[in-house]
């Protein structure tokens, strides 16, 4: 049985990452990238589908564990009868080929170690041919190979097809396991010197994080969370990955499980702010040239999210031999909802242009023809349906943030050129279209009976996407409709104190049996909401609450089940951590984050 999802820490090398349970563990890896087979599979399985355990004889739990200090060096400690033992788990920065770390340290008096290591590529499906080569053990199977070197002496028994290792270690006495993957058809790869490693990756993290410039309060967390989001980037390209897994539920047993090891246009705005408010330049820049380039081409096919490199197929397929986590069932592999019509991405993408643009990030020439291309086709389309922010495996509505959306996306067009008169285009257009959206989102989605915007045109339903109103400039905090949203959602889609991201019933709007839990950053966009409209008592509060929702080493998922007290969906969710960098910067302003005040919006 996998742990709960809050028991692992994640490691990784920016290309791939891996959760490491609190009893020594590796349960989930995929080699050799974030979206690859993963090589560990147990997480969605048992151990008959692929792990790496390294941990006291006979024990469970470690006793404690942590980072590092600002580094995705994870050390976890065991405390035992005959001593204490520290296992450092770590991936160092790829050169060839990706490397996993794991160094057994005698902490005090002298401790019986065991190591259980069961590979299993392509999902925990396919069992290796392991054999013995110049000291190393070679797991081969098709295209994926994986050389494991051991300091203690390993065998590998034939009926389970399972390396063991059993060793002693006592206090000063250090041994060390390295695991490499790379092409079988390919020469062996260069060794890694474990120690060696260890001091560099130390000092790769080191490094990057004291380039933060956040010093305010709940540092600590923020600068968790940065790491976390520079752990789930993609170095190649500089795509941020939604997690570092797939099919983790929503619900324990429930159906909605689906494959977030890709890179989503609409975290685009939010994450880009959150990295250039802290100093990441660097990043956003990498971040802005991803976006440029998978969003180039027709803009009739913008897709909601792409590959890590960009790549445009993701088809989804169910892998029937893994029952799923605590069996919710199926586990998905790729994610259909890359085929939708999702109208609000063409906001999103414009709102992180305009944003990179204002923050001085390095010009790029071409930038402005795609907007245009893009706008010219939102133009023309935007008053179609679509299946909106949450990929609705529904029919097609007016989704009321599609529309929002569709309106920051003639915003910032428009204040674009504004500043910078020498670009072409028909700017007169675009705002008579920037009024028409605004003048159809009031009359059409907003319910003046309750006071509230609603999730779609002439429904009753509640969206946590409209808490964003203010955050993106439609309206001001103080106007009276916003204030009413902000208290309709709070009271609408209670969770268990946090917030739901839309209404669950019988014939919900999703099509989908069953019910989820809390969404962790609508619930960060409630805190901003309310530090907005001037409830900064109610925003802190929760955002403190929020905060407590953290394992112990400061991780968050997607979501959380107030009734099971655990947190739910894929991990570690990218979304809950830019949500959480974005409302401690805004808190420790005084506010949530400002909307530009070029131009007034309209009331």
């Amino acid at each position: 049985m996998a742990g709960r999802i809050e028991d692992y820490a994640l490691i990784g090398d920016l290309q791939t990452a891996a959760l490491v349970g609190r009893d020594g563990s590796i349960d989930w890896l995929c080699l050799p990238r974030f979206d690859s087979g993963a090589a560990f599979a147990a997480l969605l399985g048992d151990e008959g589908n692929g792990h790496w355990r390294l941990a006291p004889a006979g024990a469970g739990a470690c006793t404690r564990r942590a980072y590092r200090g600002e580094t995705l060096v994870l050390e976890s400690e065991w405390d035992t009868p005959t001593g204490t033992v520290r296992i450092t788990d770590f991936m160092p920065a790829r050169d060839q080929a990706p490397d996993v770390v794991r160094i057994v340290e005698g902490v005090s008096g002298r401790v019986d170690v065991r190591g259980e290591l069961r590979l299993r590529f392509d999902y925990g499906h396919v069992v290796p041919w392991v054999r013995r080569i110049d000291g190393h053990r070679v797991a081969i199977a098709g295209p994926d190979s994986v050389w494991f070197r051991s300091e203690p002496q390993v065998r590998t028994f034939g009926k389970d097809y399972c390396t063991h290792s059993e060793f002693t270690v006592a206090q000063g006495e250090r041994v060390a396991f390295v695991l490499t993957w790379h092409p079988s058809h390919q020469p062996r790869p260069d060794r890694v010197d474990p120690y060696t490693a260890l001091e560099q990756t130390v000092r790769d993290w080191e490094e990057w994080s004291a380039r933060c410039r956040y010093q305010g309060p709940w540092r600590d967390a923020v600068m968790r969370s940065l790491i976390t989001l520079k752990a789930l980037t993609f170095a190649p390209s500089g795509g941020i990955v939604a997690a570092a897994t797939t099919s983790l539920p929503e619900k324990l047993g429930g159906v909605r499980n689906w494959d977030y090891r890709f890179c989503w246009l609409r975290d685009a705005t939010l994450t880009l702010g959150a990295l250039v408010e802290s100093g990441y330049l660097k990043e956003a820049e990498a971040w802005r040239d991803w976006l440029l380039r998978a969003v180039a081409g027709d803009p009739a096919d913008l897709q909601i999210m792409y590959g890590l490199a960009g790549e445009r197929r993701l088809p989804e397929f169910e892998v029937e031999w893994l029952p799923g986590y605590a069996g919710s069932a199926p586990v998905r592999v790729g994610n259909a909802a890359v085929d939708q019509l999702q109208l609000d991405v063409y906001g999103e993408v414009m709102d992180s242009l305009y944003l990179a643009r204002e923050c001085g990030l390095p010009y790029k020439p071409h930038a402005w023809d795609i907007q245009r291309s893009l706008m010219d086709f939102l133009e023309s389309n935007w008053r179609d349906p679509d299946e909106g922010l949450w990929e609705i495996r529904g029919p097609r509505r007016h989704f009321v943030h599609s529309k929002v959306m569709a309106w920051v996306a003639a915003d910032r067009t428009v204040r674009t050129m504004e500043a910078h008169p020498g670009l072409r285009g028909d700017v007169d257009r675009w705002r008579a279209m920037r009024a028409d959206v605004h003048r159809e989102v009031c009359e059409k989605g907003f319910d003046t009976e309750r006071n509230t915007f609603t999730q779609y045109y002439g429904s009753r339903e509640l969206d946590a996407a409209t808490l964003l109103i203010p955050r993106v400039g439609f309206l001001p905090p103080d106007d009276p409709r916003v204030i009413g949203t902000v208290d309709a959602v709070q009271a609408g889609l209670d969770h268990g104190g946090f917030v739901r991201r839309y209404t669950i019933e019988e014939q919900s709007v999703d099509g989908l049996p069953g019910d989820e839990g809390a969404f962790l950053a609508c619930s960060f966009w409630l805190a901003d909401a309310l530090a907005a409209i001037g409830r900064h008592t109610q925003a802190r509060a929760l955002f403190e609450r929020l905060l407590s929702l953290r394992n112990d080493v400061g991780l968050l998922a997607e979501e959380w089940d107030p009734d099971a007290r655990r947190q739910i969906g894929n991990f570690p969710q990218a979304f809950s951590h830019v949500g959480l960098v974005n409302t401690a910067l805004g808190l420790a302003q005084g506010a949530s984050v400002p909307v530009p005040a070029s131009n007034p919006v309209p009331r």
